[in-house]
């Protein structure tokens, strides 16, 4: 264990503290399953079986808004400018975080990476304090001071985006230490991309998260091409999951084309971490149509349009799942089109209330940045918090 791994967990862990919820207590059971890939899926689960034709509009619903809310994002970035810096967008990937997201229960958290609009609309954070975020308004859900790779909503157990790659990982694991102290029956739901697997940070946060059996599931939303390198060029072994089996952790490989899929393999791991204490990691295989983030003017050069296309067509998961609801006769083709109009009219007012929302005032351009600096007070050492004297 380093110094640093260790750091991490505990400030995730000082940071969920302030929370109180029923207590529960938890098994130290330990167990190593390798599981088999995850096919194209049916409802053939209780916890899909269950949901009520509503709950099943509704999955859809979500998954249509963030494809909207990532088209109008992306139009206000390239066509109107209103958005600087980067914008990492999560069209095609949407049944991973609607999927997942769906299952928490009250003492469950969710912290990802940098590609995190898809996980805050899926926790229930609305468009308009997205979209004022990204466009660096007052009005946003980080006061317009974290960009696209920094939502954050405390209230809603959503600890953000973190833009440092794997960066997010460590703290998974301390939001699941947090739980387990307190005694509390909730996991931590900890997503990465392939990308990240590699890091350092990860791997120590493994071997914690196995050494002390922390509630916590990592799901890895892999793409297949990190920033722009295949994954066969960048990662030794597949599926990447299995590396689980060096930390005496479950592991499971999912199609994520179908958010059935998704349901069926995060609600094991999630009744794991809860009623057992034991981690888990999730490779959901999935797509994105775009580049690493807009800024990518390579993203068809490493990949081949043809690619894109045929992924487009066969599993893209939004049209997976409005046609087995069809199949299902739960929804028809008009309401999927008055779903869609509906999502595109959300997304364009938000951009409307984030072009008309203020910038921060100067005086709060420092804040938020160190709680020391926020909470001025006799027990907390004095020192130099800033490092050019200016400010």
């Amino acid at each position: 264990m380093t110094y640093r791994s260790f750091s991490f967990v505990l400030i995730a862990f000082l940071n969920l503290s302030a929370y109180t919820v029923t207590t529960a207590k938890s098994s130290n059971k330990k167990k190593t399953v390798a599981r088999k890939k995850t096919g194209k899926g049916s409802s053939g689960s209780d916890i899909n079986a269950s949901l009520s034709p509503e709950e099943k509009r509704e999955l859809y619903r979500t998954m249509v808004r963030i494809r909207r809310f990532e088209e109008r994002s992306l139009k206000s970035y390239t066509q109107e400018g209103k958005i600087g810096g980067f914008l990492h967008l999560y069209i095609g990937q949407e049944s991973v975080a609607v999927g997942s997201i769906s299952l928490m229960e009250e003492n469950d958290h969710v912290i990802t990476a940098y590609r995190d609009h898809g996980h805050a609309l899926a926790v229930g954070m609305t468009m308009k304090e997205c979209m004022a975020e990204l466009y660096g308004r007052a009005t946003g859900c980080s006061k317009g001071k974290g960009g696209s790779m920094h939502f954050f909503a405390p209230e809603k157990r959503y600890w953000g985006g973190h833009g440092i790659v794997g960066g997010q990982t460590p703290l998974g694991a301390g939001l699941a230490y947090a739980l387990k102290y307190k005694g509390l029956k909730g996991c931590c739901l900890c997503y990465l991309g392939d990308g990240a697997i590699n890091q350092g940070a990860y791997h120590e946060s493994l071997n914690l998260a196995a050494l002390w059996n922390l509630p916590v599931v990592y799901i890895i939303e892999n793409n297949h091409y990190s920033m722009g390198t295949s994954q066969k060029r960048s990662s030794a072994g597949s599926p990447l999951a299995k590396r689980a089996e060096g930390y005496n952790m479950d592991w499971e490989v999912v199609d994520g084309s179908h958010i059935y899929n998704v349901r069926k393999a995060c609600d094991v791991a999630m009744k794991r971490a809860r009623e057992e204490s034991r981690p888990t990691i999730l490779e959901i295989q999935t797509y994105r149509y775009r580049g690493h983030s807009v800024a990518d003017a390579n993203d068809k050069k490493y990949r081949t349009k043809e690619e894109i296309q045929k992924y487009m067509n066969e599993r893209d998961p939004i049209n997976v799942f409005k046609q087995t609801l069809i199949e299902e006769k739960v929804l028809t083709e008009e309401d999927a089109d008055q779903i869609s109009k509906e999502a595109r009219d959300e997304a364009n007012e938000s951009a409307d209330f984030a072009n008309e929302s203020p910038y921060i005032d100067e005086k709060e351009i420092l804040t938020d940045v160190y709680w020391e600096s926020d909470h001025d007070r006799d027990e907390i050492q004095k020192g130099r918090i800033f490092f050019n004297d200016d400010f």
